[in-house]
């Protein structure tokens, strides 16, 4: 199987989507591929997308972004809005299986020809579709640059993915969900210079019992902890992916969380310990 092939069939976008503002121009694109590869479009800083107007990432920055998801050749990574196709194109360079997802058929048939100039057809895939349709499951890396308002609408979904998940964003935050990081590139950037990373975390909030009987409560938001341990507030609490951290009086716990057990070690003196949700 085309691994190329394989990787972007979950992204293909829902057959209404033709009927959608952009209709009339998807559906003769459909109908005649050739309209959608037209080699005289040029982009234009500031034109109108479905959701946000086109302005590119500056190249720093896009390897920023690379370098802060800490994207390998085993990686799989999905750009939403992905334009000219330039995330994709310098993921796939880096040896990573990667999809870009663009509503406008023009820009998709670009990054398509920008790939094959480059040499990385074969590890960039580049879709017509709409970023809120599309499965964002398969991908370890998602990055993107789109607004305030669109992240925010966006994080419930991108909350719910898998543990690890690494997620780059283009200066702009995702509503109440803070960045677990952010860094800024200065040379060679003007404009749109912020990267912030969000590392989607296992989901722990509830009750829990240790083996020893002591009930274990946890209120999770995003990547933050409260709780209590057999009544005792647990402080600093955070999730990094499965990774768990808490500290209860003098005792810091340190742990990975696997579904529905969890399990790791009081760093103070070696003790192990397990919790299994109830």
């Amino acid at each position: 199987m085309n691994p190329a092939r394989s990787f972007a069939t979950f992204a293909r976008p829902a057959p209404h989507l033709a009927t959608t503002a952009l209709g009339l121009t998807l559906a003769c694109a459909a109908g005649n591929p050739a309209l959608a590869q037209t080699s005289s479009f040029e982009p234009r800083v500031g034109q109108e997308g479905k959701d946000v107007v086109w302005v590119p990432t500056p190249a720093p920055l896009v390897e920023r972004m690379l370098d802060m998801a800490d994207l390998t050749p085993s990686d799989r990574l999905i750009d939403l809005g992905s334009g000219d196709g330039r995330t994709v194109i310098a993921a796939a360079r880096r040896g990573a299986q990667s999809l870009g997802v663009e509503y406008n058929p023009d820009m998709v048939a670009l990054a398509r020809r920008n790939a094959e100039e480059a040499g990385v057809a074969d590890l960039a895939t580049f879709v017509q579709g709409d970023l809120f349709e599309t499965d964002l499951s398969k991908a370890d890396v998602i990055t993107m640059f789109l607004l305030p308002s669109i992240n925010e609408k966006l994080s419930p979904t991108l909350f719910a993915l898998e543990p690890g998940t690494r997620i780059v964003s283009n200066s702009f935050r995702m509503g109440d969900w803070q960045a677990d990081r952010t860094q800024s590139v200065d040379e060679g950037c003007e404009r749109w210079c912020n990267a912030l990373l969000w590392i989607v975390p296992a989901k722990v909030d509830g009750v829990w019992q240790l083996d020893n009987g002591r009930p274990l409560y946890l209120q999770q938001t995003y990547q933050t902890l409260e709780g209590t341990l057999d009544g005792t507030t647990v402080h600093n609490g955070k999730l990094h992916g499965n990774e768990i951290t808490f500290r209860v009086n003098d005792d810091n716990y340190v742990g990975r969380v696997d579904g529905n057990t969890m399990s790791g070690a009081v760093k103070n003196d070696g003790r192990t310990w397990r919790a299994t949700r109830q």
